[in-house]
């Protein structure tokens, strides 16, 4: 019985599910601490994917076909043999914070999407996103182990022994139980120090039947005086790991700011494919107009054959790049849903209502630009030509003059921020390297006291206590001269080139993000300037199109006419589409660029 309750207690409280739990709340526990310190404020952070996830849904409801239980998700694996018991889960850890947003409802045309939702369902699916979070949790996980280094280490044992023994002339026949207790700690500033408790019972059984008991303590201690000694060399491993796990914190957030881009870059582009379907298919369906008004005239008498074929031409190229059209957006779009971790034969559609609020939003942003200009008449032909550069006129908020961009991006990039702290990292480096060539000089002590006892031991009348007046003390100083250091003399050196590259690796970054700043700046821009443009080119095209339609129904044009026409017009309205969603991306990109980009644990986010 008294086995079986040992076996109960430890079974409790070394169960895995007991320890998954205890990784999981420490994990936690640091990265709220570090975004606390690193972002100013603490977010909830789950790595466990939710319950509900939209590939999963997709598969089932729309029947799809996958390879393997593994599809589903986890959860659905077959354990294999010894599988441990299920690890539990903190609920108020391992799901998502509030506030996320249900998942799109299906419908009989499949399921459709916003951006918003869009970006949501890529921070719950999106393969990469996941492993980043795994990336910030292991690094937590590293930090946990670290700090765990430094403090108090028990252990404990017990153990049983029978023996019997008919070597001699009597037999000896007895059994033993003894259990011990130990304690460790590692000080920051090098020292060791280990206790050790013990005791012993023996029975005899022969012979006589008589118990000996006895007790013993030791205790020891390394204090480092050379080498190896001080919290900066002693701590180094906590404090590479502290700075790792704040790095990690930022280079997530970056992270976060880069997809949340790509994601929405991605459904625009998608939705950019789509509105070139339908120009595609409007303007073909306008040349099969023209190509019948051509025959009409030409069974009249009013148009020669050759523009009658010539329409026809143009037809028949309208309907292959019509074709193409609907062939480049059903690959853009079953790209898309790969970047949201979806698959790509599910049954998913864009929401066509976010071009129209990508159309409000720009008309808002920049309601200058659309209007006509009126022209100035030049008084003679032969007055100069003098080209105007883009002006400043209409720009939006984030058209910044260029040097106070780049000193938000320099004072807000968290990539910079880690960058100078890996600098920081390789001076300590530097200096832990420098302290590997010195003497070592440790002063060792220890103390033992008490006997144990053993089965055919003599009993002893005060084995069962610690008389410290008959103990064993020692103690030792070492000395290690540096002799011979040629591995450490080559970690010295080394550390130097390391230092060198942490250097470079921040100019070049710096350097880098100055140049993208300046880019994004430039594009802005042009994607200003272009969507001017081709605003008016619209315009234009569809007068050109309606007076070349009735100038040809009059006798008075020809069907070429008409033809550029229409062409003009295809070309302006993808270039519009073009120039709005190249604007819009240029602002989000013009922001994660700059640092200034927020994105919350649902990947919304805040500009």
């Amino acid at each position: 019985m008294t086995i079986g309750l040992l076996a109960g207690l430890l079974a409790a409280g070394c169960s895995s599910a007991r320890y998954y739990q205890r990784a999981d709340e420490a994990a936690y526990r640091i990265i709220a601490e570090k975004q606390q310190t690193g972002l100013g404020h603490a977010e909830p952070f789950a790595l466990e994917p939710p319950e509900e996830l939209l590939r999963r849904r997709l598969l089932l409801e729309q029947e799809l076909p996958h390879a393997a239980p593994a599809s589903l998700g986890r959860d659905q694996l077959r354990p294999v043999d010894h599988w441990p018991e299920p690890a539990a889960r903190p609920a108020t850890l391992a799901v998502p914070a509030s506030g996320t947003a249900p998942l799109p409802e299906s419908t009989a045309a499949g399921v459709t999407i916003t951006l918003a939702e869009a970006l949501q369902i890529a921070a719950r699916n999106n393969r990469d996103y996941q492993s980043r979070k795994e990336d910030l949790f292991r690094a937590a996980l590293d930090l946990d182990f670290q700090r765990s280094r430094f403090d108090n280490i028990f252990a404990a044992a017990a153990e049983g022994e029978y023996l019997q023994d008919r070597g001699g002339l009597n037999t000896v026949e007895g059994g033993r139980g003894s259990a011990t207790g130990a304690v460790s700690r590692t000080l920051l500033s090098g020292i060791t120090l280990t206790t050790r408790l013990g005791w012993d019972l023996v029975r005899m059984l022969q012979p006589g039947r008589t118990f000996a008991g006895g007790l013993t303590g030791d205790a020891s201690i390394a204090v480092p005086l050379l080498r190896g000694a001080g919290r900066h060399i002693v701590a180094e491993p906590l404090t590479r790991a502290e700075r790792e796990a704040l790095y990690a914190v930022w280079d997530f957030e970056r992270f976060k700011k880069e997809f949340a881009v790509t994601v929405a870059d991605d459904y625009l582009t998608v939705l950019q494919s789509a509105d070139q379907v339908r120009n595609q298919a409007e303007n073909y369906r306008g040349l099969i107009a023209s190509s019948r008004r051509a025959e009409r005239l030409a069974e009249a008498g009013k148009l020669p054959r050759i523009q009658v074929d010539q329409s026809v031409q143009n037809e028949l190229r309208a309907r292959d790049r019509w074709v193409a059209a609907g062939q480049a957006h059903a690959q853009a779009l079953d790209r898309f849903k790969l970047r949201l971790g979806l698959p790509a034969d599910s049954d998913l559609q864009l929401d066509r209502n976010e071009f129209q609020r990508l159309e409000d939003y720009i008309a808002g942003r920049l309601s200058g630009l659309f209007v006509e200009p009126a022209r100035e008449a030049a008084t003679s032909a032969e007055d100069p030509i003098i080209l105007l550069p883009v002006g400043h006129e209409g720009r939006g908020p984030l058209e910044l003059d260029s040097g106070a961009a780049i000193r938000i991006a320099l004072a807000e990039r968290l990539d910079l921020r880690i960058l100078e702290g890996r600098i920081l990292d390789a001076q300590r480096r530097v200096v832990v390297a420098a302290d590997g060539l010195r003497p070592e000089l440790t002063l060792l002590g220890a103390a033992s006291v008490g006997r144990g006892a053993a089965i055919g031991s003599t009993p002893v009348d005060d084995g069962n206590r610690l008389d410290f007046n008959r103990g064993v003390y020692q103690g030792l100083l070492t000395l290690d001269l540096p002799l011979d250091r040629a591995a450490e003399a080559r970690d010295y050196r080394d550390s130097y080139i390391e230092l060198e590259r942490a250097v470079r690796d921040l100019q070049e970054l710096e350097d880098r993000i100055k140049l993208a700043v300046r880019d994004q700046l430039r594009n802005l821009e042009q994607a200003r300037a272009s969507l001017q443009v081709q605003y008016l080119a619209v315009r234009l095209a569809e007068r050109r199109v309606k007076g070349a339609a009735l100038m040809l129904e009059a006798g008075r044009a020809q069907i070429r006419d008409l033809l550029e026409a229409q062409e003009a017009l295809l070309t302006a309205q993808n270039g519009l589409t073009s120039a709005m969603i190249d604007y819009r991306v240029g602002e989000l990109a013009m922001q994660r660029d700059l640092g200034v980009l927020q994105v919350d644990n649902n990947g919304l986010w805040q500009e």
